[in-house]
């Protein structure tokens, strides 16, 4: 395809099934909605070292500490299918420009805040900002970037994603030696400014050509769905599986999931078509999308407490200690869509899965006195497997919805990402608590093992310091080392789903389509036809 000067937005086509124009700067709006996604997934773990200090200035209770994390996640979680499908009816640079004005403008509120309520409404405020911003990056990055180079492209806008969640807390921890706690939030400011005027000026406007009814029912089911879900598993570490605070969110979340999938079915013009579940390439998409987010960010979690926890490292220390993660995952982003060039997208899904898989045996190997060198190792094959397989899932996910849906494809993406990550995050950690309670000395009260840093607390305080200290320790890694092989089991499993359902709709590498401007007839009557009858609305 050659770059051509004419408008870029899908709206402006006749021939809506040629798929968009590519934009002759559109590797320069990349950078802009990777910065923008820095944005948003750095502040997703920069707050987490400036509790002590929020709590400590703020005079805040922990219940209002645990609203200062959760408003922002329900917010996001619960808005990105309907914000998805919003970037879709008004404009996806519009959605996007929104989405970056409320983050950076609730951050400056946050950053500002003297008292635990102000907080907690700038928090939410900038997860309606987040939860714009995320979905719309993505459908911008498909309407500027022709297929060839999607991959490429959405490689790079992960590897951005993942290095924000691994520096966050290393710059937490910089902000927090040289400022007060609010640092951590107002650096959003500039940083939300800089790329709020870059995508004025670069971004291009798009939108589904199609002027659709607002399906009222299915936004107000999907956001009951999420919410409720979202905050039964975030509930779960705090309250566990069997609580009513548990328990009546999840109900709510699972009988809303229940109503949208059946009134989706019937409505005309649904925000989303259910029946794209049936493609075995969609389902193997969504599905390893959120299975590969379940063990990564549950991994994450557990990791950085067994450095702080059992290798006694500093929160500084901990965030320094997962970049090689990160750095291993943005040095081979580049090599997952040559690689799905060459052996297909099942294949390279279950490469990377594997590799992640095996990342997290090495990890579930460490103890007490393991030392870093194998930790370093285990996350070195972690995020080489994760820098192959999230961008592989992503591309695979998206490029099963029709072009023109793009923010609605960029909504479920985040939406999987989103609930994976707080599903590894609840699940994994619950498994690693529960088997630290069982396994601590008796000389521990049964009221300190619900939290490793209380039960260190009165270690510490006991006969013989030493010995409790080193055992607490040791009951702690070994919890640990279980949930990190379920980790591993859920991304092997992953490969295994994304290889059995993938390849029944894949292509063969030699059998793809000819590069440039050729187009077999037949390629374009099929896609034609899928687009008519696709009900993706």
């Amino acid at each position: 395809m050659t770059e051509a000067s004419e408008p870029h937005t899908i709206a402006d086509r006749k021939d809506a099934t040629a798929g968009p124009t590519p934009h002759p700067q559109r590797w320069l709006i990349l950078s802009a909605l990777c910065l923008a996604v820095l944005l948003v997934l750095l502040d997703n773990t920069v707050l987490t070292v400036a509790i002590p200090s929020m709590t400590e200035s703020l005079n805040a209770s922990t219940a209002s500490i645990q609203w200062v994390m959760n408003g922002y996640t329900l917010a996001v979680g619960g808005l990105l299918m309907t914000t998805g499908s919003l970037a879709d009816r008004i404009g996806r640079r519009k959605a996007l420009l929104i989405g970056v004005a409320l983050f950076t403008l609730f951050s400056g509120v946050a950053s500002m805040a003297d008292s635990p309520a102000q907080l907690i409404a700038g928090r939410i405020g900038m997860g309606v900002g987040a939860a714009l911003l995320m979905p719309s990056t993505l459908a911008v990055l498909m309407q500027v970037f022709p297929e060839k180079e999607r991959p490429k492209a959405i490689g790079v806008w992960t590897a951005v994603g993942a290095v924000g969640v691994a520096l966050g807390p290393v710059l937490g921890g910089f902000m927090l030696n040289h400022f007060w706690w609010g640092s951590v939030l107002l650096i959003n400011v500039p940083v939300g400014l800089a790329a709020l005027i870059t995508m004025i000026v670069l971004v291009p406007e798009s939108r589904d050509p199609q002027v659709r009814k607002i399906d009222v029912p299915g936004v107000v089911l999907s956001i009951l769905m999420s919410v409720g879900l979202v905050y039964a598993i975030i509930s779960v570490p705090e309250h566990g599986w069997s609580s009513v605070h548990v328990v009546v969110p999840f109900t709510v979340g699972a009988v809303s999931l229940v109503s949208f999938a059946y009134w989706e079915r019937r409505c005309a013009e649904p925000m989303l078509d259910v029946s794209l579940f049936r493609n075995p390439a969609f389902s193997g998409a969504v599905s390893s999308t959120a299975l590969t987010y379940v063990a990564l960010a549950g991994s994450l979690f557990l990791f950085t407490q067994y450095l702080q926890f059992v290798m006694d490292y500093s929160p500084l220390e901990a965030g320094l200690g997962v970049v090689p993660m990160a750095l291993a995952l943005m040095m081979v982003t580049a090599f997952g869509p040559k690689l799905a060039e060459k052996i297909g997208t099942p294949a390279t899904m279950t490469t990377g899965l594997s590799l992640m898989g095996a990342g997290l045996l090495i990890l579930s190997m460490l103890d007490r006195d393991s030392g870093y060198g194998l930790a370093l190792a285990g996350l070195a094959v972690m995020g080489a497997g994760a820098g192959i397989a999230m961008p592989t899932a992503s591309n695979a996910l998206v490029s099963s919805i029709p072009v023109e849906r793009a923010g609605v494809a960029g909504g479920l993406n985040s939406t999987m990402q989103e609930f994976g990550s707080a599903c590894g995050i609840a699940v994994m950690g619950s498994f690693a608590a529960a088997l630290f309670a069982s396994r601590v000395p008796d000389s521990i009260p049964e009221d300190a093992t619900d939290s490793v840093g209380e039960a260190l607390g009165v270690a510490a305080r006991g006969d013989d310091p030493a010995l409790l200290i080193q055992q607490v320790g040791e009951a702690f890694a070994s919890g640990i080392s279980v949930s990190m092989r379920i980790g591993a089991a859920l991304a092997i499993a992953a490969g295994v789903l994304a290889w059995a359902l993938l390849r029944r709709n894949s292509v063969p590498p030699e059998e793809a389509a000819p590069q440039g401007d050729e187009v077999p007839a037949q390629a374009s009557a099929a896609e034609a036809e899928r687009k008519d009858t696709s009900g993706v609305s």
